[in-house]
């Protein structure tokens, strides 16, 4: 259940603000408008930011934890469209359309999340056009994703789609050969599988397939890579 965060409790709202790259150029004053438009809330993990089909009135940030936007099919089965980590906006571009949420947004994790009212934020567009244009910058950089995961989807097996996923912030031209990293699935399979438009059990069988021929080493939720180079160039013979 939402359980909202005093702003007395220590968050100074107008400073997290700024240190948002859509707020950062915004004035002190400027910035104090905006909080008053805003509400913190306290998720614990399974609660529900927003269901299709209520009204879509604000945009949010992930200020702690990590949200998961997802579609439901008529049958039921879930489609996980993103997971939104700490620092990150969603649902920018719905607040515009005057249409009710066209997804569903949980939270995978105990959680603070901020929205952000359209009200205030149409004030803020109205008296600063640059404002808009950020807004329209972050906007495109989120279809500019989706776009590259259908891409991905179409052009890219299951099993590079999750080596992709595991050097999704690595590049392989800075990491020397033989260079041990490892990197930690923030949420369970299941989610990331679905992410990816894979099944659990087939995601679980590729990270196998890539840990017997000694690519990876897998303790729980840490996915040990043991050469960045030699698993990116990976094909299964």
């Amino acid at each position: 259940m939402e359980m909202p965060v005093r702003m007395s409790s220590g968050f100074n709202l107008p400073r997290y603000l700024s240190m948002q790259p859509l707020f950062q150029e915004m004035e002190s004053a400027e910035l104090e408008r905006l909080s008053q438009g805003c509400t913190l809330n306290r998720l614990a993990r399974g609660d529900m930011v927003f269901r299709f089909g209520e009204p879509c009135d604000a945009f949010h940030v992930a200020v702690t934890g990590q949200v998961k936007l997802f579609v439901l099919s008529p049958a039921g089965a879930e489609k996980v469209i993103e997971i939104v980590s700490p620092g990150h906006s969603f649902a920018e571009a719905l607040m515009f359309t005057d249409r009710p949420y066209i997804l569903n947004a949980q939270a995978l994790t105990d959680s603070l999340v901020l929205s952000i009212g359209k009200a205030a934020v149409v004030t803020e567009i109205e008296s600063d056009p640059r404002f808009a244009l950020r807004m329209l910058a972050g906007i495109s950089r989120r279809l500019h994703g989706l776009v590259h995961d259908v891409e991905a989807y179409a052009l890219h097996s299951g099993l590079q789609r999750v080596i992709g996923y595991l050097l999704r912030e690595h590049s392989v031209e800075d990491c020397a050969s033989g260079e041990v990293i490892t990197v930690s699935l923030p949420v369970s399979k299941a989610t990331i599988a679905s992410r990816l438009s894979l099944t659990p059990e087939y995601f679980s069988r590729v990270l196998h397939e890539l840990e017997a021929a000694g690519l990876v080493r897998i303790d729980k939720r840490d996915v040990h890579i043991q050469d960045v180079q030699r698993l990116a160039s990976y094909q299964p013979g």
